[in-house]
């Protein structure tokens, strides 16, 4: 962020951060104000431009598609694999020399919380023996903090290789308090604590959690075995498939759209391993931490902060491998339907703040003269353009594509063209419901087991809440991303928003 520089001693340097701040948010801003400008100067200008765009989303959904059911069938197959067996077999002396530590930060989470993703952490088809996992409040909510790592020890001593406790202190100096600080005081400690063990950093592999993470049973076996099948495993994170599907069916209809949502663009992710890189809760070697710092503790995106952290760290030479397990976490429910969506909206206000990578790798560029410039022009187009898009996309499909039409003059109403283009991008939008029909069919696919209590009529509900989705994705998707890079254009930087998460 622009102000870790002195304004005194390096004036010239604060000046060219906050330019590099301020790009991002002024070409969503001109794209929007320029579609604006010429539908009312240049009609047909725009609507050349509006059929061009819609062309190029019904290729980009058929593009989403491809990858999102080939990403599928892997995920299907992954999950009825006996990775624990095949690891043994195939590397049976890395497995014998790995270990697994799992961080789990707490800030106002209830035990029940806590103890679910504890329960699925013993329920893994991983020894529960192998693995160390360091629980990390908050000084700042001590008491809270206190009568949970009360309670955690009192159920859980003994269940794993060490149950280990962590405080972060507040007010530290160059800290934002948040996730990203919070697991960066935790890895210091635990960096001493293998050391007094004589650990090598290579042989730990670590898993970076939300609290609420629930893994898939086979989830560390699966880990394991690409770590010791990956030919340098020190140079790559790891990252699972993240639905959020643990209080889905308690949840309203525009949270789980929103939750599924994300979950595909996961799974569309996992298949796209150049446009690959770390989110929410993730694995990786100590060794890379230490290296690189460990997670970040001044910025709000640590999760994907600490990719580029490793990239640039290691000259280029780090990626991230594809789990085709999933881990299942909350939507961001709260006590009452409106709460829970403004819970939604600082949620996806929160995830657009990672817009912060784009002026941090316009910034580090400059000291890695090693990285290839085809490399960084494409880590660097990925990470801009996806925030662009995720602005401006919904806005320009259900709002600005329409406009020139209107407002047009009557000598362009008259014209074929005018005629002509309602039904052209009705044939369009038509082709591009392909993406909401697979859409709608794998939410089913990846639905959660009906709780007791939910009558068996929901599921058309969940069927028909698809109807929802342009509503949410101008509403809950494009304007909090509008929101963020606003907030970064203009210096006033966002905190670390805590997302509420209840379930019944």
């Amino acid at each position: 962020m622009a102000n870790k520089f002195h304004k005194n001693n390096m004036l010239s340097d604060y000046h060219r951060y906050r330019l590099y701040e301020i790009l991002p948010g002024l070409s969503i801003w001109a794209t929007l104000i320029g579609c604006v400008v010429l539908s009312v100067f240049e009609p047909v200008w725009m609507i050349y431009a509006i059929l061009v765009f819609d062309v190029y989303w019904v290729l980009r959904v058929v593009y989403f598609s491809f990858y999102l059911i080939l990403s599928w069938t892997r995920f299907r197959r992954s999950v009825h694999t006996d990775w624990l067996a095949m690891t043994k077999k195939e590397f049976p002396e890395c497995f014998e020399k790995r270990k697994h530590v799992i961080f789990l930060p707490i800030y106002n989470e209830s035990f029940e919380v806590v103890a679910s993703t504890l329960k699925g952490i013993l329920d893994s088809s991983y020894p529960a023996q192998r693995m160390h996992i360091v629980v990390t409040g908050e000084a700042r909510k001590q008491e809270h903090w206190s009568g949970v790592q009360k309670q955690v020890a009192a159920e859980f001593n003994g269940k794993f290789a060490d149950l280990i406790f962590n405080t972060h202190a507040t007010d530290l100096p160059d800290e934002i308090p948040g996730k990203g600080s919070n697991i960066h005081s935790a890895e210091r400690m635990f960096q001493k604590y293998a050391d007094e063990h004589g650990w090598n950093y290579a042989d730990i592999i670590v898993s970076v959690f939300d609290v609420d993470t629930v893994v898939h049973r086979e989830y560390f076996a699966h880990l394991s075995y690409m770590y010791c099948s990956h030919p340098r495993p020190t140079h790559s994170s790891f990252q699972p498939l993240t639905l959020y599907n643990n209080n889905l069916w308690e949840s309203p209809s525009i949270l789980r759209i929103m939750a599924f949502g994300t979950s595909f663009w996961m799974l569309f992710s996992l298949a796209r391993l150049d446009n690959l890189v770390t989110f929410s809760s993730h694995s990786m070697s100590f060794q890379a931490l230490v290296d690189c710092g460990f997670h970040a503790k001044n910025i709000v995106s640590e999760d994907s902060r600490i990719f580029y952290q490793c990239w640039l760290r290691y000259g280029g030479d780090y990626e991230v491998t594809p789990l085709y397990i999933p881990v299942s976490m909350d939507t961001v429910r709260d006590d009452s339907w409106l709460l829970s969506l403004k819970n939604l909206y600082f949620q996806q206000r929160r995830w657009a703040w990672g817009t912060e990578h784009i002026p941090f790798l316009l910034w580090e560029y400059r000291k890695h003269k090693e990285i290839k410039w085809q490399d960084k022009f494409l880590k660097l187009f990925h990470e801009w353009e996806g925030k662009w898009s995720w602005a401006v996309v919904a806005i320009l499909i259900t709002l600005l594509g329409r406009l020139p039409l209107w407002i047009a003059p009557d000598t362009v109403r008259q014209s074929a063209l005018y005629f002509n283009t309602p039904y052209v991008l009705e044939n369009l939008m038509t082709l591009s419901m392909l993406g909401l029909f697979i859409s709608a069919v794998m939410s089913m696919l990846i639905l959660p087991r009906r709780p007791d209590g939910h009558s068996p009529h929901k599921y058309l509900y969940m069927i028909a809440q698809w109807v929802l989705l342009p509503v949410s994705l101008v509403l809950f998707s494009a304007l909090p991303c509008i929101d963020a890079v606003t907030h970064l254009m203009f210096g006033k930087y966002l905190g670390f928003n805590v997302s509420a998460k209840k379930r019944n």
